[in-house]
């Protein structure tokens, strides 16, 4: 399968219980979609390198997890070879009291890259609409209660909608990345943090009362997918129980939305290039 397999861009519905959440078939070529992933690492700086020095379209990769999912791994194992000059990566935690005294959007607006760089979201602005909406959260907000209505959330999937157009329309592409765990798998991952000495630090035990919440968690992510997945700021659903699958899809995705932008060098400004016979001819003839 290929990451287009995993796209969802508004013409069909997800239903995360029939979601891969395993490599399966794919297990075979284990080998090859390694290499195919430094394969594709490479090709993504090449035209990073493009995108910098073109300076008019910027990437953000917006990344939703559960808890172990991955999300730092994936980060470290396929960014990585990117020029760290071009690259940004940014981590979304509770918001401060500073934060929450603006709208939702103030923090992620902030963030946003300049044309011509590529940012990570390692979490988002969907944290919004998922732990917000799982929690309860909107009810402790400090808003007017012409704010706090039924329709809350929906009011919230389509301002994303609307920013996120806004972006693209403004020269920022957006992609979203759902890290797709299993509960098994995650089980085996927090044991793994609980008796591995270098993992203690990634270990939480709130994160046992995210697990509790896994339906609630199913609903939010299934909701905020079907309500934001565009064309141009499509949703990948991705497998992650087996990270080097996941690792290989999401150089797919890189790569695939980087052609589709299609950055080129800029040309030689013309004045410059009427210089350079002069500037040529005094190179050549220095001792």
């Amino acid at each position: 399968m290929s990451a287009k397999d995993y796209r969802f861009d508004g013409s069909h519905s997800v239903s995360l219980k029939d979601m891969p959440t395993g490599a399966d078939d794919a297990k075979a070529c284990k080998a090859e979609l390694v290499q195919k992933t430094q394969e594709n690492i490479a090709r993504a700086a090449a035209l990073q390198e493009k995108l910098y020095a073109a300076g008019q379209e910027g990437l953000i990769i917006a990344l939703q997890a559960r808890d172990a999912a991955g999300k730092d791994s994936l980060i470290k194992k396929v960014f990585s070879g990117l020029n760290p000059a071009a690259l940004e990566v940014h981590s979304f935690k509770a918001p401060s009291s500073t934060e929450l005294s603006h709208d939702y959007l103030w923090r992620i607006h902030q963030a946003l890259p300049p044309r011509g760089k590529i940012a990570l979201f390692n979490r988002s602005h969907y944290e919004d609409v998922l732990a917000v909406r799982v929690h309860h959260l909107e009810r402790g907000y400090r808003l007017a209660p012409r704010c706090l209505t039924e329709d809350f959330f929906d009011r919230r999937f389509r301002q994303l909608r609307h920013w996120e157009e806004y972006l693209y329309e403004n020269g920022l592409r957006m992609v979203k990345v759902f890290l797709n765990v299993s509960r098994e798998e995650q089980r085996k991952r927090f044991l793994d943090r609980m008796e591995l000495d270098e993992k203690h630090w990634k270990l939480s035990t709130s994160d046992m009362k995210e697990r509790a919440l896994w339906e609630e968690y199913d609903r939010a992510y299934e909701d905020s997918i079907n309500q934001t997945a565009t064309p141009e700021c499509p949703w990948y659903v991705l497998p992650a129980d087996n990270k080097w699958y996941t690792r290989y899809l999401m150089s797919e995705i890189l790569v695939d939305t980087l052609e589709e932008m299609n950055p080129q060098y800029p040309p030689l400004d013309s004045a410059e290039a009427a210089k350079l016979p002069q500037v040529m001819a005094e190179l050549e003839q220095e001792p």
